[in-house]
């Protein structure tokens, strides 16, 4: 328990010294905030590496407008506690276009929804910097980004254009045209997260805990019916199972796990045993759907 301690210890020391280069760094950095695990410790660690002063750049939710119900009421409480400036951005010309996850198809719906709508955001506040939780244990593509991932025109990513970084020494600089992606959690796995959240106490969705919850099956992954634009198959009707999520997105494309945890000690044990990626219940990386690698050239987080 002492080493994890101190892993813990060097992978928060780590992610602090990467937040204040940022904001020493840019001009108008941003920190995304997508309401589930990894934003939680991203927002405990830049209250920690600014204390006492508040944190010096506003946070931005990308909103498709399928979010699941709690993750909404949860971002509106935790920020308010924070006392932080929260940007929340939807697409409108999605919205009016009536781009969902049913018709749209998967990789279309995420592409206006999400990859161009972050763009916007991006755009419409001038922001040079964007910092996220991904980590890159999550997903191939993933563990190909730098920690600060330069981005060219129009936000496109191009990996065998990023910069070298050794021994902690980062290239900030950007040219016209350029921003920046920073990634202070780069080097955290799902467990650390974890254990984190364990060892600091940090409040997380309760989306992440085992409870009863209307599913129906898609495929062989269980969706939550959160609302009642969930469109049910002919003779379909929601059962109530005992499930909790390990990753959170938009309710139609995240899927569930049975689990009987519901305390922070109990996922971080399903955690330790478990070896498939938490992003394997999100449906837009499916087979059949674009890449994560496409996506991120376009633009994706």
């Amino acid at each position: 328990m002492k080493q994890s301690t101190q892993i813990l210890k060097n992978l928060e020391d780590e992610s602090i010294e990467i937040l204040r280069e940022t904001a020493a760094t840019f001009d108008k950095p941003v920190m995304m905030y997508s309401i589930g695990k990894d934003s939680s410790v991203l927002l405990h660690l830049a209250k920690k590496a600014f204390y006492p002063s508040p944190i010096p750049f506003a946070l931005l939710h990308v909103d498709t407008t399928w979010k699941f119900k709690e993750m909404i009421a949860f971002r509106d409480r935790v920020v308010a506690e924070a006392n932080a400036n929260l940007i929340v951005h939807t697409n409108q010309a999605g919205v009016l276009a009536g781009i969902n996850p049913f018709t749209s198809g998967i990789s279309e719906y995420t592409r206006i929804m999400k990859t161009v709508a972050l763009r916007e955001a991006l755009d419409e506040h001038g922001f040079d910097a964007a910092i996220g939780g991904s980590r890159r244990d999550e997903e191939k593509s993933r563990a190909k980004e730098r920690v600060f991932s330069v981005r060219g025109a129009g936000h496109s990513w191009n990996p065998r254009a990023q910069r070298p970084e050794l021994w902690r020494s980062y290239n900030t600089r950007l040219a016209s045209q350029e921003t920046m992606r920073v990634f202070p959690l780069s080097d955290w796995t799902e467990a650390d997260i974890w254990l984190y959240i364990l060892q600091e106490k940090i409040e997380v969705n309760p989306l992440y805990f085992a409870k009863p919850r209307p599913m129906v099956a898609r495929g062989d992954q269980w969706i939550m019916v959160d609302d009642e634009r969930f469109p049910l198959l002919d003779g379909e009707t929601a059962q109530m199972r005992t499930m909790r999520f390990r990753t959170l997105g938009c309710y139609p494309l995240t899927a569930a796990v049975d689990s009987e945890a519901l305390t922070i000690e109990e996922v971080v044990e399903e955690v330790l045993q478990v070896k498939l990626s938490e992003r394997a219940t999100r449906l837009i990386d499916g087979a059949g759907e674009d890449s994560m690698e496409k996506k991120k050239t376009e633009g994706y987080f």
